[in-house]
């Protein structure tokens, strides 16, 4: 028998599947961090997608995605808003008319008057074109709520895609695996039948079998999982291909700098943005100093016994004065959403750059993971085709050192040993 048995064989065939399931894990968080951030690190893989990209992949989740029709309505309303802020006058007319007689007070002297006005509301100086900032604002606010929102559904789509890419190589090693021990449950048999191998080690083989079964069958259903996921947040049955970014494609967009990339990042964008609106929302409070002043015309047509005139036509003014009962809410619930605005992109800012310093930190220990567990699988690679060797020169020796009396083959197994000293390890491909 070559080796020392069939279970420490099984063992260190595992390990070697371990540490296959390690490097592909390993890829794969690269992969994530190569394509959120954008860094400058590529690899090829020949797992790819039938022209299927991973922008056309962020375009179709993106266009049937629930909280878009909602983002969307709102930024067209606040659009309409800034449009409507451009209006000549700060509100829509005002329509009054009034009716005076003598029949009330018990005179039937015939005194009836009949009067009647309209008059609109006039922007206060500056008040206008602030109105119109703070439309604008929230419109462009509601628009990098949308960058944020399409920037979660590409990470969704990114996250997945990447599960379903690890569940299909999870799938094919649990394949190999499975095959592999069944070749060498063949060379079990086999050995058996000539006496080198025990049923015990048989029957461990058979084990280890039904365990790389159980191993394929999971990772069908992970595969099948992942799938499903991804053809519903996609819309049709199709892998993206995440595993085509090269540092070429990466240097159009120019984002190598942890400065550069915090502040493009959509979610500081986006309370850069609030923080805009709320600065005009403070600047709209000064303006809005008192109620708006309304001016227009009024007409009076009356009927009076003996009155030399009966119609008159006038020019009305209404100007309400400031109060600080009105002024002072408003304008500390300005600065409040203001203050409000600030932290919160402070602490967006922070959450950010914390996230870069892990992705970075996480990222150059991913790709020293990643050298020394190729690493690894190179050397255990070597060191299986040395034991191979050795297995089949013992074979060899043996074959020509048989005599019909034990005490050459004892002395030849001698010589054997010295020149392969130590207990030869066992490894079958």
């Amino acid at each position: 028998m070559c080796g020392q048995s069939i279970d420490s064989l099984a063992v260190k065939f595992r390990s070697k599947l371990t540490i296959i399931c390690i490097v592909e894990a390993d890829i794969c968080h690269i992969l994530f961090v190569f394509l959120f951030f954008l860094a400058s690190f590529g690899f090829a893989s020949e797992v790819k997608a039938e022209n299927f990209t991973f922008t056309q992949a962020v375009e179709d989740a993106w266009s049937i995605d629930p909280d878009r029709n909602e983002l969307t309505t709102n930024y067209h309303s606040a659009s309409r808003r800034a449009v409507a802020a451009r209006s000549w006058f700060a509100g829509g007319p005002t329509v009054s008319g009034q009716y005076f007689d003598d029949h009330a007070i018990g005179s039937n002297e015939g005194y009836t008057t009949y009067q009647g006005g309209v008059s609109v509301p006039f922007w206060l100086p500056g008040q206008g074109s602030a109105t119109v900032g703070v439309a604008r604002a929230e419109a462009l606010t509601i628009q990098e709520r949308l960058h944020v929102a399409r920037m979660a559904v590409a990470m969704r789509v990114l996250d997945t895609s990447a599960n379903v890419v690890m569940a299909q190589r999870r799938l094919a090693i649990a394949r190999i695996q499975k095959d592999t021990l069944e070749k060498i449950r063949a060379s079990v048999i086999h050995g058996k039948h000539i006496g080198e191998v025990t049923l015990a080690d048989q029957q461990i083989i058979a084990s280890e079998i039904a365990n790389a079964a159980n191993e394929y069958s999971q990772s069908e259903e992970r595969v099948e999982t992942a799938t499903s996921a991804l053809r519903i947040l996609l819309g049709r049955p199709t892998v993206p291909d995440i595993l085509s970014f090269d540092n070429v494609a990466l240097a159009h967009d120019g984002l190598f700098s942890a400065e550069a990339l915090e502040n493009n990042d959509p979610r500081v964008r986006a309370a850069r943005q609030a923080v805009r609106t709320a600065e005009a929302g403070v600047h709209l409070a000064k303006a809005s100093f008192m109620p708006n002043p309304e001016v227009g015309v009024a007409a009076i047509h009356e009927k009076q016994y003996g009155s030399p005139w009966d119609d008159r036509v006038g020019v009305t003014v209404s100007l309400p004065l400031p109060s600080d009962v009105r002024n002072v809410p408003m304008e500390t619930d300005a600065r409040n959403k203001l203050a409000a605005a600030i932290s919160q992109e402070q602490q967006a800012r922070r959450n950010v750059r914390q996230e870069l310093a892990q992705v970075f930190s996480h990222l150059t220990a991913t790709k020293d993971m990643f050298r020394n567990s190729v690493l690894s699988a190179e050397n255990m690679n070597r060191r299986a085709n040395e034991m191979n060797r050795s297995c089949r020169s013992v074979r060899h020796h043996w074959s020509n050192c048989y005599e019909p009396d034990p005490l050459p083959a004892v002395l030849c197994s001698s010589a054997i040993r010295r020149k392969l000293p130590g207990t030869l390890p066992s490894y079958e491909h």
